[in-house]
């Protein structure tokens, strides 16, 4: 058999294993979906498929929600605090792995213990804080702390990326006359490109489906998020399962969308990281 043709039979038999994965990995999302097209009588059934379809959960659920405004908040938060992560720890990455400013690797230590600290033991202290400043159905209220919780990894994952970078581009840019901004801007964000898609689409997902920060902050019906909807579907006997897989389906087509567009990029971010090490 010639190498090519050997070639194409291996890639024809990786891309086959690999739908195959892609089937199983999809039923939940496939499942979960079909429940949202389900009528009450059929809500509970095992198939994977039912019939008839009917639209009135997706309908039910729009009817009852302002989701247009619920959406924007949702955006809002999310969108705010991936620039602010994104800003943040690419500024300290720079900062400890290029201009190695006294004291960076110090705070960079400290905020690595955060990782550690479990969300659940912070909720209480960050209520009673942000009720003290007034934040409680703000957006400020989820964006600070939102940016506070996602700044540690992206800060983990900048810094690898621009201590693997070839330290004499920073040479050169400052041979040239350029300054720190400059050289941040121009050379050190531009050499960790793939580092920061893959920040920036993490923490959008991490902070688009969080739910129980934003249960405890957001308590007027005008400021909750797409994440809080669901609860009014459910309860001790799953009162409406079509209309809250409905939400559900719902709250997961952004990400799907977002995860089609810059599918490329973001693994392309991830396997640069592993062979960054």
């Amino acid at each position: 058999m010639m190498p090519a043709a050997r070639i194409k039979i291996r890639s024809m038999v990786i891309h086959a294993v690999l739908f195959i994965v892609l089937g199983f990995w999809m039923i939940p999302q496939i499942y979960m979906l079909s429940i949202g097209l389900r009528t009450p009588a059929q809500a509970f059934d095992a198939k994977l498929f039912t019939w008839p379809v009917t639209f009135d959960n997706f309908i039910i659920v729009i009817r009852d929600n302002p989701l247009g405004a619920i959406f924007l908040n949702s955006l809002i938060i999310t969108v705010a605090t991936v620039v602010i992560v994104v800003a943040v720890s690419s500024l300290f990455a720079f900062a400890c792995a290029i201009l190695r400013l006294k004291g960076s690797i110090f705070l960079y230590t400290t905020l690595l213990t955060t990782l550690m600290v479990p969300l659940a033991s912070m909720v209480l202290p960050l209520a009673i804080l942000l009720q003290n400043f007034g934040w409680v159905n703000t957006y400020i209220g989820l964006i600070l702390p939102y940016a506070a919780l996602g700044v540690p990894f992206a800060m983990v994952i900048l810094k690898s990326f621009m201590e693997d970078a070839p330290h004499e581009l920073f040479e050169a840019a400052r041979v040239d006359g350029c300054n720190a901004w400059q050289t941040y801007w121009h050379v050190a964000l531009p050499l960790v490109r793939p580092a920061l898609v893959f920040v920036t689409i993490w923490q959008f997902i991490v902070t688009w489906n969080e739910f129980f920060l934003a249960l405890i902050v957001l308590t007027k019906s005008e400021m909750k998020t797409l994440t809080i909807v669901p609860m009014q579907y459910s309860g001790l006997y799953m009162a409406n399962p079509g209309a809250l897989f409905a939400i559900l389906t719902l709250i997961a087509l952004p990400l799907i969308l977002l995860y089609v567009l810059v599918q490329r990029a973001f693994v392309r971010g991830l396997l640069a990281g592993a062979v960054k090490g």
